[in-house]
């Protein structure tokens, strides 16, 4: 028998958004709400002396670009498509267990090391949105940038779902560049300075690749077997012999 086709990859990716759609806005919004909760809090009662991180050569490389606004705020788009695109409840709850997981472990290290940016005070004036920006988020939780560890983290999760659909591989590139930008934009809006961005990727990874593998439908590693019975075996069966010795 010829093997069933499989779907295309937009028909696969059609049926990933359908599927829960509801649960997913509905989760997603909720789960962004519960976090900023803890965040905020966070931010406001500070449990212990307040670090003020240091600038290295790239902060210094890297001039105020109001532009970039856009881009910091797109996170809050990005961080829905990974988890939009799961196939069923299963990858959908285990998905939330890990993102979960990966927000509650910074929570936890602003509780225990708060930190903010140094004093950059660029002029915001005529910007719009920047005077809001600035009087919601402030200046601490600011290592590691949550920001950017949510946006790798749905970066790697996002290309392993784009790979499985076996998408065009011009929407994994805007993938790469989408997280890119969001990281970038980080540092250019001067949210976070560069050692608060790269300890964000290394927390968004320190979840992101586990996740890969613990989650269901997860293909296992394929292993190579050596027992010696194998190979005449399955040749005997392609030639209709039997391999059974004589009474």
């Amino acid at each position: 028998m010829p093997p069933p086709s499989q779907p295309t990859w937009t028909a696969d990716i059609g049926q990933r958004m359908r599927t829960l759609l509801i649960l997913k806005l509905v989760g997603v919004t909720a789960f962004t709400w519960i976090f900023f909760i803890g965040y905020f809090y966070l931010l406001r009662h500070p449990a212990f002396p307040i670090t003020v991180m240091p600038l290295t050569w790239l902060d210094s490389m890297v001039p105020f670009q109001p532009g970039a606004l856009g881009f910091y705020l797109s996170l809050w788009l990005y961080v829905g498509v990974a988890p939009g695109l799961q196939k069923n409840f299963a990858e959908l709850f285990v998905y939330g267990l890990w993102v979960g997981a990966l927000c509650l472990a910074g929570l936890c290290i602003f509780y225990f090391w708060p930190t903010q940016i140094p004093p950059l005070a660029p002029d915001v004036t005529g910007h719009a949105g920047f005077a809001l920006l600035k009087g919601v988020d402030a200046a601490g939780n600011a290592c590691p940038s949550m920001h950017v560890a949510v946006a790798i983290f749905t970066a790697i999760r996002l290309e392993a779902v784009l790979r499985e659909a076996r998408t065009p591989s011009v929407f994994r590139a805007l993938n790469g560049l989408w997280f890119a930008a969001i990281a970038w934009s980080t540092l250019a809006v001067k949210q976070h300075v560069a050692l608060d961005a790269a300890a964000g990727a290394l927390l968004g990874l320190a979840f992101a690749l586990p996740s890969l593998h613990w989650r269901p439908g997860a293909r296992p590693k394929l292993r190579l077997r050596h027992d010696a019975d194998i190979i005449p075996s399955t040749d005997a069966r392609k030639v209709g012999v039997t391999t059974d010795a004589p009474q």
